[in-house]
């Protein structure tokens, strides 16, 4: 039986979390996860993998997230909304089969579950923006090339 998508994303998230949060081990951390949300242990070496797939890109992720929050310093935003960010920008630009609503329906949907429903607002909005630069950007990129042909 496989584990449904959102319950991935919440395995991804908490181990994203705990990246960013603790010194704690690798080991450490997957025994957390199992315990909290009460998962196989192949479901988080497998979010393990993908987590390790968004840490090589943090940098660039981070970056997309300051210019888009141009109004808060991003060591100001909470450590769950940024991680959630992180995971959604993620998903926003590195995983094509997903549609971007989707990503940022479930970015919303998490933090609604892990943070505050105030701060739903708050991703919504911050993705929305990433969206629509990216996408944006995509559109002026394609334009320019059908020009030189």
């Amino acid at each position: 039986m496989s584990l449904p998508l959102q319950k991935m994303r919440e395995i991804l998230f908490l181990l994203l979390f705990s990246h960013d949060f603790t010194d704690c081990s690798e080991e450490d951390s997957i025994s957390l996860v199992m315990r909290e949300l009460s998962v196989a242990k192949r479901y988080v070496l497998e979010a393990q993998s993908q987590k390790k797939l968004i840490v090589e890109k943090i940098s660039t992720i981070d970056s997309l997230i300051s210019q888009a929050a141009s109004s808060y310093d991003l060591q100001r935003i909470p450590l769950v909304e940024r991680n959630i960010l992180r995971l959604g920008v993620y998903e926003l630009l590195y995983v094509p089969s997903l549609p971007a609503k989707v990503a940022i329906a479930e970015a919303i949907r998490l933090s609604r579950k892990f943070a505050s429903p105030e701060s739903a607002s708050f991703i919504n909005a911050i993705l929305d923006s990433i969206y629509r630069s990216n996408t944006l950007g995509e559109a002026a990129h394609e334009s320019s090339l059908a020009g030189s042909v």
